[in-house]
C-alpha cells in the first residue's frame, strides 16, 4: 500500500519505513538541480559543513568508515551517509558511527515528507528512494550539528544525487572495476569518467591509482577542473603481516614509516582503503595538531559489517559482488593461505544485474575450494539457485550443492566443511544481509 494521503505527523516508524520502501514504485531518479531545490527547501542543511564526497566501485564504504573513525579520534563530530543497508534502513544515516535511532528517524522522516508534499503542490516531482533518504540524512546531520559529513555515492558519481553538493572539502575516488555496466558503461574508462564526475573545480581529490586506465581519466578530469590530485598506489604502504584477525602495515612516507597500523579485517585490499583514509585525514586536519596514537587506535578498532566479517565460528561473510571485488577476495584468501589443503567451502548467490558468470569463472579458476553451495536471495532480481549451479558446474569439477533456502544452504556448507574447514559467503550484499538476519 502506498501511504501517500496520510498526514506526516500520523506516521509510525514502521509506516515510515514502508512508505520509503514503496517510493521506487511511483517515482523516478531526478536531475541534480531537482535535488538541489529539494535540499534548499529543507533549509540548505549542508551549509557550513565540511563535506567529503566518496565515489568508486569497491572500497567506498570502508574508506568512509576509516576516515570517520580517524576524525572521531580527533574529537570531530562526524555524519556518515552510506548505502546500501544490510539489516536496518537506519544504518544509512550515522552520527559518530551510531546509526540513527527509530525515534529520530521518524522525526526527520516527517519533516522531509512535509517538504515533499509542499514540492508536489507546487508541481515538483516526488524525490526518488535514494534522494528521499539523502534528504533525511542531510537534515539529521544539520540537527545534530556535525562538523564533517562523509557522503558515499549510491551509484556512479556524475549523476548521483549526492553530487548536487557543489563545494565539498575533498573528493575521494576508490578502486574502479566493471560494475553496473548497463548504466555506467562497459569499459573501465567509461566507468572512471562517471566516477570522476564528482571532481569539482579547485577541490582536491585523492584516488586509488591501482588501475592505470582509471587513473588516466581521473588525472585528466582533475586537470580540466584545476583540482589538485593525489594518486595513491601500492608503493605508499607495505604489508607486514596477514592473519585471520588483522592485517598489519606500515606507510612508506618519511613521517611515519616506522609506525605499524593494524586493520582488524583480513582483506588485503583494506590496506589501500586505510591508506586513502589516512591521506584524506592528513589533508583535512593539516591546519591542526594530529595525534598519531589516536589514529592507530581508531583503525585498530574498526568494525565494518559485511567485509571479511566472521559472523560465527568458521563462517565469514564478504560483500564482494562484482569481478573486481571477487579478485580482491581471492587475493585475501591466498594471503591467509586459506585455500591450502582441501580449501574452503564457498556459499554463493547473486543478483541478475551483476556479472555473476564472470565472478563464478574467476572463483573456480583461481581458488582451491573444497565445494560450492549456491542459494537464492530474497529479491526479485535474485538469480535462481539452479542457474548458478549450472554455471559453477561449467567451470569446476568440485562438488556443487543447490539449496534454495538459505538455512539449508548454511547447513550444507557446514556439513561439507568438515572438522577444520572454513565457510566464506559472498556474491551479493543481499546475501550478506540475509545471513546476518539468520545468525
Amino acid at each position: 500500500m502506498i501511504l501517500t494521503n496520510k498526514e506526516a505527523e500520523t506516521f509510525t516508524y514502521e509506516e515510515a519505513v514502508e512508505y520509503i520502501e514503496e517510493i521506487p514504485r511511483f517515482t523516478k531518479k531526478h536531475t541534480l538541480e531537482h535535488t538541489r531545490r529539494f535540499l534548499k527547501k529543507l533549509g540548505d542543511p549542508s551549509i557550513d559543513r565540511k563535506i567529503i564526497h566518496v565515489a568508486g566501485t569497491n572500497g567506498k564504504g570502508s574508506v568512509c568508515a576509516y576516515l570517520q573513525a580517524i576524525l572521531m579520534s580527533e574529537g570531530k563530530r562526524t555524519g556518515f551517509f552510506t548505502s546500501p543497508h544490510l539489516v536496518s534502513i537506519n544504518e544509512r544515516i550515522r552520527v559518530n558511527n551510531i546509526q540513527i535511532e527509530d525515534e529520530a528517524f521518524l522525526r526527520v522522516f516527517r519533516q522531509v515528507l512535509k517538504t515533499v508534499r509542499e514540492m508536489e503542490k507546487s508541481g515538483e516531482d516526488h524525490p526518488s528512494y535514494f534522494e528521499f533518504l539523502f534528504g533525511m540524512g542531510m537534515k539529521a546531520f544539520a540537527e545534530t550539528d556535525v562538523e564533517y559529513i562523509i557522503l558515499e555515492t549510491g551509484l556512479g558519481g556524475r549523476l548521483d544525487a549526492t553530487n548536487c553538493i557543489e563545494h565539498p572539502a575533498l573528493s575521494i575516488i576508490t578502486s574502479i572495476s566493471l560494475d553496473h555496466t548497463d548504466i555506467l558503461g562497459d569499459t573501465i574508462e567509461k566507468i572512471a569518467s562517471e566516477k570522476a564526475g564528482i571532481i569539482k573545480s579547485r577541490v582536491p581529490v585523492i584516488y586509488d591509482g591501482s588501475n592505470e586506465e582509471a587513473s588516466s581519466v581521473i588525472r585528466s578530469t582533475s586537470q580540466e577542473k584545476n583540482a589538485p590530485c593525489r594518486e595513491i598506489t601500492k608503493n605508499a604502504f607495505e604489508i607486514q603481516e596477514v592473519n585471520r584477525k588483522y592485517i598489519a602495515f606500515s606507510r612508506t612516507s618519511a613521517y611515519d614509516k616506522d609506525v605499524i597500523f593494524h586493520v582488524p579485517i583480513c582483506g588485503c585490499y583494506q590496506v589501500m582503503n586505510a591508506e586513502i583514509a589516512l591521506e584524506a585525514a592528513e589533508y583535512l586536519l593539516k591546519e591542526e595538531q594530529i595525534h598519531l596514537p589516536r589514529w592507530i587506535d581508531a583503525l585498530a578498532s574498526i568494525r565494518w559489517a559485511g567485509r571479511m566479517e566472521q559472523v560465527a565460528p568458521h563462517v565469514t561473510i564478504d560483500g564482494a559482488h562484482n569481478p573486481g571485488a571477487i579478485a580482491a577476495f581471492v587475493e585475501s584468501i591466498k594471503a591467509l593461505k586459506a585455500d591450502e589443503g582441501e580449501g574452503p567451502v564457498i556459499l554463493f548467490s547473486a543478483v541478475s544485474d551483476k556479472k555473476y558468470e564472470q565472478m563464478i569463472k574467476y572463483l573456480c579458476e583461481n581458488l582451491n575450494a573444497k565445494a560450492y553451495v549456491v542459494t537464492q536471495i530474497e529479491d526479485a532480481r535474485g538469480v535462481s539457485a539452479e542457474e548458478l549451479k549450472r554455471i559453477f558446474e561449467r567451470y569446476t569439477s568440485q562438488k556443487v550443492f543447490c539449496e534454495k533456502n538459505l538455512a539449508d544452504a548454511l547447513a550444507a556448507a557446514e556439513r561439507e566443511r568438515g572438522e577444520s574447514g572454513e565457510i566464506y559467503c559472498l556474491g551479493s550484499l543481499y546475501l550478506v544481509g540475509m545471513i546476518k538476519k539468520i545468525l
